[in-house]
């Protein structure tokens, strides 16, 4: 039977939404008069509030569910996830940052303009942003369906709906107005909810655990172990060390998604800074949720436990928010998974239209004719409207898929974008560490990354190959790709991708 939303839970729930309201207009007042100061905030900001930015949107409602099953059905090798993103953060903070800053970009993409063509640039953008569309709208949906779940105690689809537009117009509320600026500060609140739930929910678990030798009876259940030195582990040190460091370096330095925020420090060392700092915080953040689904397995280890809810499959977490959490923190959960699910929501949508503004749309107006920064200002407030209207229609469009598809949609959300970062990572490391390849196999190795990680999925051709190992192979095909291509004398003049002999920019930057 699943309790209801009590009085005090209600309470809980209208006080953060009346601190996201009154935030929102605060942060979104302040005027903006050029596109790049809307999608990197004139490089002003505070390195604390970049870090807690990343840690925020690094963490969707899928992870903060997601994290404590991984704990409960096997142990804390996953945390080893996180220190090879460590070391992935610190080659995007030292290599691909300073590129960045040199060129004042206000895209990761823009790189790849310098070292082959304006169409490489735009190619880049429509892959992620293709790649975007599906990750983001599925877990869009993720987060919906639990919040869904847990205020209305069903997964109607009505129910299920307004639970995607209560997170769209909260992620609306900071990004329309005041853009990057305001999407980071924002960040801070839903960071700090966040984790505060994370540490309410682990208190109140230790504490009714009571009469229980938690270290021990985990340790008899081989549940403390922390890394994982065979060879066919999940997250064995290998792997950390290979497929999933490329997917960390991808996620953290090719994904605007993530590093739009990291492009809005003052300077290349803030913005290393930043980064590296938080991941540091992300680390024990995860230990954390690691720790409640340990906790979890405790508490239910002399019980009979379906994790099932109206027919779909529910994490252990969840199930025991809908059976076991006590009112007051229960309200106070929920507002933490609507947090983690509204700082990846607000995050994509400026990303996503930092990327078709910036990178597709403001080249081809330029060559138009002259036109003023206010008309970008205008259009990229009306992509952040597009995209969240586009997120909004494939969260949709995922309720139906998990109804009518043997395949996990939370799987899908959290590996799709793997299927643009092997192509990315085969361009990026080609037009950084050689001289070779050109702006017309750029396509082609975007498009053989894709289609080597799709061939390798176990419902394409029934191939059963571990994660990392697609990182590695789909990253490795779409190298060779690009280095089957002659380099472009004239743009290797420029072996920097910085220097101020480069294709001169179409987009209008502040100097």
């Amino acid at each position: 039977m699943h309790s209801a939303f009590s009085s005090l839970d209600w309470i809980v729930f209208a006080g953060y939404f009346l601190l996201l309201g009154l935030s929102s207009y605060y942060l979104g007042r302040a005027k903006i008069t050029s596109s790049r100061e809307y999608f990197v905030g004139s490089n002003t900001m505070p390195v604390y509030a970049v870090a807690l930015s990343v840690l925020a949107t690094s963490q969707s409602a899928a992870t903060f569910l997601g994290v404590p099953e991984y704990s409960y059905a096997n142990d804390f090798t996953f945390i080893g996830f996180y220190f090879s993103g460590l070391l992935g953060v610190l080659f995007v903070a030292y290599v691909l940052v300073p590129k960045f800053y040199e060129m004042r970009a206000v895209t990761v993409y823009e790189l790849l303009e310098k070292r082959y063509s304006e169409s490489a640039k735009r190619q880049a953008g429509i892959m992620f942003l293709l790649g975007r569309i599906l990750a983001s709208g599925a877990r869009l949906y993720i987060g919906a369906l639990a919040i869904s779940m847990i205020l209305f105690g069903d997964i109607l689809f009505w129910h299920v709906a307004f639970s995607i537009i209560v997170l769209m117009l909260g992620a609306l509320a900071y990004t329309y107005f005041g853009g990057v600026r305001s999407i980071i500060f924002s960040d801070v609140i839903q960071a700090i909810t966040y984790v505060g739930a994370g540490v309410a929910v682990m208190v109140f678990l230790y504490y009714s655990l009571e009469n229980t030798n938690i270290i021990e009876t985990l340790q008899s259940h081989n549940k403390l172990n922390f890394y994982d030195t065979s060879l066919d582990g999940k997250f064995n040190i290998i792997g950390l060390l290979s497929g999933w460091l490329l997917l960390n370096i991808a996620a953290f330095g090719l994904d605007q998604d993530m590093t739009q925020r990291v492009l809005s420090c003052k300077n290349k060392n803030e913005a290393a800074k930043s980064l590296i700092l938080a991941m540091l915080i992300t680390i024990p953040v995860v230990l954390i949720f690691l720790a409640i689904g340990a906790l979890l397995y405790l508490f239910y280890l002399q019980s009979e436990v379906t994790q099932s809810f109206e027919g779909e499959k529910i994490t252990i977490f969840m199930y025991y928010i809908l059976n076991e959490m006590p009112e007051g923190l229960r309200g106070f959960v929920t507002v933490g998974a609507i947090a983690a699910a509204l700082s990846s929501a607000n995050s994509v949508l400026g990303a996503m239209a930092s990327v078709a503004v910036e990178d597709i749309y403001k080249p081809w107006r330029l060559k138009q004719g002259k036109c003023d920064e206010s008309h970008f200002v205008k259009a990229s407030r009306y992509g952040v409207l597009f995209f969240a209207l586009i997120l909004s229609l494939m969260a949709v469009l995922s309720y139906f898929w998990q109804r009518h598809s043997d395949l996990s949609l939370i799987g899908f959300a959290l590996g799709v974008m793997a299927f643009a970062y092997t192509g990315l990572l085969g361009v990026y490391f080609s037009a950084i560490f050689t001289k070779r390849g050109n702006a017309q196999r750029v396509p082609y190795a975007l498009a053989c990354g894709f289609i080597s990680v799709l061939a390798l999925q176990p419902y394409t051709f029934g191939i059963e190959i571990g994660f990392s190992w697609q990182m590695i192979i789909g990253t490795t095909a779409s190298f060779l790709v690009m280095q089957s291509g002659e380099g472009n004398p004239t743009l290797l003049k420029t072996d920097e991708l910085g220097g101020s002999d480069g294709l001169p920019s179409l987009s209008c930057k502040e100097e």
